[in-house]
């Protein structure tokens, strides 16, 4: 994820690549990046890429933000620096704890879609004054669209989004198998799908309805439509997404 929205940032407007500096222990990944752009800076000690940042983003898995924690808070400027992990998991009192209660602290729980700036972000902070969260906000509002929410709902958010964008992708694997089924084959039956999601979502927002309206658009009496969104629900369709995203709302 981290990845992602380093690449995210390259591809927009607010940061140049000459301001972001990754850091990572393997030289693998490192040279990837190499690979993708020579303007940004890369290094494997995360103490050399904080000095002089604005902002530190922890992209790592929940159980390493300790080690990265014990690492570098102590390298920290808690007046000029701004703290954000994308950590699941890791809530911001135990953050505090890791770095310091004085902190300018920030949860975001983006999506992969960050790298082509479709992500959704959904943003908590603590000790943050109006400009520090609005400057936090337009960077990822480049990077797809966010929402500032209270903590308590950021597992909610998460499973909507950073779970749900593979609840979405296993529904187009699934649908592109029907196709296949039906006798498509499976690059056009995905390209199909994939159309069809993209104008289900333009026609939501130009019209700002609810999803029910544009069925019944669709759903003529006695027709094949209505036949097959009975048989899905008959299978659980609509009980089968809301019971997957409570499960992930841990």
């Amino acid at each position: 994820m981290g990845g992602a929205i380093a690449l995210g940032l390259q591809k927009g407007k607010l940061i140049p690549a000459t301001n972001i500096t990754i850091s990572d222990v393997s030289e693998i990944t490192l040279n990837k990046f190499r690979s993708i752009s020579s303007d940004w800076k890369l290094t494997t000690s995360n103490k050399d890429a904080i000095e002089g940042a604005d902002i530190i983003i922890i992209a790592v898995k929940p159980w390493l933000v300790e080690t990265i924690a014990d690492e570098i808070e102590k390298k920290i400027d808690y007046k000029k620096q701004i703290l954000i992990s994308i950590a699941a998991g890791v809530e911001i009192e135990k953050l505090k704890k890791l770095f310091d209660k004085e902190a300018s602290i920030f949860r975001i729980i983006p999506n992969t879609a960050v790298e082509v700036l479709e992500s959704v972000s959904s943003i908590a902070f603590y000790n943050a004054n109006d400009e520090q969260v609005q400057l936090v906000k337009t960077i990822f509002d480049e990077l797809g669209k966010t929402f500032v929410v209270n903590e308590s709902q950021l597992n909610a958010y998460m499973s909507l989004s950073s779970c749900g964008i593979a609840y979405a992708f296993r529904y187009i694997r699934a649908a592109t198998e029907g196709g296949v089924e039906m006798g498509i084959y499976p690059n056009i039956a995905k390209e199909v799908v994939m159309q069809t999601l993209k104008g289900a979502i333009l026609l939501l927002e130009a019209n700002q309805s609810h999803p029910e309206v544009e069925i019944d658009k669709v759903t003529t009496p006695g027709g094949i439509t209505i036949k097959g969104l009975n048989e899905m629900e008959a299978n659980g369709f609509s009980n089968s997404v809301i019971k997957g995203l409570k499960k992930s709302n841990v």
